[in-house]
């Protein structure tokens, strides 16, 4: 299937497994499927498996978003906790379109939870209460960490797809198996398979062909012998090239040992963060970069970020530090010869548009060796890779896949399990492919008015506009409001002096809402705690250091838990404004 065809399947609100090889432009159509959906009103929540992915997207892990945290199961009680806390039953109800990335490192247990939370929190018993869900990935990559142990299930049908019949599919639930399409949730769910075939990264024929042996455990003479050309000793491999090892002390000791044998002298650029504790964790566990990152003039680096802007470089592209000015700022220079000042950029975990924390930092990092696990997701020109310690399924796949060509791979070693795959994932990537077959014949022979029949319900029962554009935000009497139009209004008036009360009355708007602005403009830097503190009540300055003690009860910022341990003596309006001024937001 191609991009084009998995963006027509996309556009009709079908719940949606899109996989493919690294290289296949999965990331590209999911970002064009975003695209699409804001054009038409529509804001999806992005979420992936784990935290580097989640900066990938620049999005949140599934487990935050949800709010089932780190638990491997839910009791009834657990429940109906989670899906009475007003921040997961508000974002959870306004979502219609849920888009969840690296699916294969998340275990069929977390997907049982989310499918067993949002139908609580929606009220409504279809799979993952009836939003469209994009589960994207390659089950060939890296597998789940936890093992599966769901006891949790449900009888549910009326699931988004069912109209296509001749492309569902419901495979036997096997709770022993860790990963998430073997659980009930993802048989519910049905989704339709979008298997990607065109290949993006790598053009060299050889080495597709090589990728594709190890992906389909046919790993024989012929494979072996290529592979075996591209080994190299230790002591003469190419030094400018990152080492990609199994395990982090590896990593660790490279790097730390190759930046101390220069000369030079040493430049550290501490990580700053902004928004609540537990979110600015999830962004340190995700970011590449690290919280203290030491470098030297000539020091081997590799960018940890994506240029959008300017398209200078992306994640994985390598270079060389060069210069560093008197001002601490570096110029690093790439492996094709662009010299570049770089900057601090942001790391942010956002729902629905909204910054809800935020970590800046270099978008840099030491490159002489990185893992292999965090290696996913990235694009190298070349790379060294150490696969004699490799210890888990798709560990040797992810690596070898890392590099554009064959020119590029420097093989240190591999041992067996490098090489393999898990039995699971090829059985089932057959029936994946099948089932991708018949839906490309299926909407291949959809005309176009019928298409667009689908994609008109879709948006409208997803609350867009069918017809494209931005569906503005409309006050009472009558004025229409873009989002971010909103947000400067209410800064206007905060720069005027205004109470937060006469801010809400000259807008025609809750206060309630007017203090969500106010957190906003504080996460963007927009207004100071100063400014903040101005506006709150006397009665509610007196209460913070009440407020501050629940937040400390329970160990973080979260609102939910203060207002109950206060009470509900305070609104949640209160302590969101009490939380900047506590700093802890």
């Amino acid at each position: 299937m191609t991009q084009d065809e998995a963006l027509k399947v996309l556009k009709t609100g079908a719940n949606v497994f899109l996989t493919g090889e690294p290289g296949s432009g999965k990331t590209y159509t999911i970002n064009s499927y975003v695209k699409w959906l804001r054009e038409h009103g529509i804001e999806p929540a992005i979420t992936a498996s784990t935290g580097i992915a989640a900066t990938h997207i620049a999005g949140m892990t599934i487990h935050s978003w949800s709010g089932i945290g780190i638990r491997d199961h839910l009791t009834d009680w657990d429940i109906a906790a989670i899906s009475d806390n007003q921040n997961v039953r508000r974002r959870t109800r306004k979502t219609e379109v849920l888009i969840i990335d690296e699916v294969s490192m998340l275990s069929g247990s977390v997907l049982e939870m989310v499918d067993q939370v949002l139908r609580a929190a929606r009220e409504r018993q279809e799979p993952f209460g009836g939003m469209q869900v994009v589960v994207v990935g390659d089950f060939f990559q890296l597998p789940p960490v936890v093992k599966y142990s769901s006891s949790q299930t449900a009888n549910t049908s009326n699931m988004r797809g069912r109209s296509w019949d001749d492309v569902e599919y419901e495979p036997d639930a096997d709770e022993s198996s860790p990963f998430a399409f073997r659980s009930r949730a993802w048989n519910r769910l049905n989704p339709i398979v979008c298997y990607l075939e065109e290949q993006h990264r790598q053009a060299d024929a050889s080495f597709v062909r090589l990728l594709s042996a190890v992906r389909e455990g046919n790993v024989e003479e012929g494979t072996e012998k290529v592979l075996k050309s591209r080994v190299v000793r230790n002591d003469v491999a190419p030094a400018d090239a990152p080492r990609l090892f199994s395990h982090n002390k590896d990593v660790d000791h490279l790097n730390v040992k190759r930046l101390e044998s220069m000369s030079g002298k040493p430049r550290a650029y501490m990580m700053e963060t902004r928004g609540p504790e537990s979110v600015v964790a999830s962004l340190k566990r995700g970011c590449l970069s690290p919280e203290t990152l030491t470098l030297k003039e000539g020091a081997r680096v590799m960018f940890t970020k994506n240029d959008l802007g300017q398209g200078r470089f992306a994640n994985g592209t390598l270079g060389e530090v060069v210069a560093i000015a008197s001002d601490g700022v570096p110029t690093v220079k790439t492996h094709r010869g662009a010299m570049i000042v770089v900057e601090p950029m942001e790391w942010t975990m956002g729902e629905s548009g909204r910054i809800l924390g935020r970590i800046t930092q270099l978008p840099l990092r030491l490159a002489w060796a990185i893992t292999v696990h965090k290696s996913q997701g990235m694009t190298l020109d070349e790379a060294v890779i150490d696969l004699r310690e490799a210890f888990e399924y798709g560990q040797g796949y992810v690596a070898l896949s890392r590099v554009r060509d064959l020119s590029g791979l420097h093989l240190i070693g591999w041992n067996t399990r490098a090489l393999e795959t898990h039995p699971q994932v090829q059985e089932h990537d057959v029936e994946f492919k099948r089932r991708s077959t018949d839906a490309r014949a299926h909407f291949g022979m959809m005309n176009t008015s019928d298409h667009t029949a689908h994609v008109h319900r879709f948006v409208s029962a997803a609350g867009g506009q069918p017809e494209g554009g931005v569906i503005p935000k409309v006050k009472k009497m009558g004025t229409k409001v873009q989002k971010g139009d909103s947000h400067k209004t209410t800064l206007q008036l905060i720069n005027s002096g205004k109470s937060v009360k006469q801010i809400a009355q000259a807008r025609n708007l809750k206060e309630g809402t007017i203090i969500d602005h106010i957190e906003q403009l504080y996460l963007r830097d927009e207004i100071t705690r100063d400014e903040v503190a101005r506006m709150i009540s006397s009665a509610l300055r007196d209460a913070l250091p009440k407020i501050a003690a629940a937040f400390r009860e329970h160990g973080s910022a979260q609102l939910s838990p203060a207002h109950t341990a206060l009470k509900g003596i305070y609104s949640y309006s209160d302590l969101k404004l009490a939380r900047i001024l506590l700093g802890s937001v």
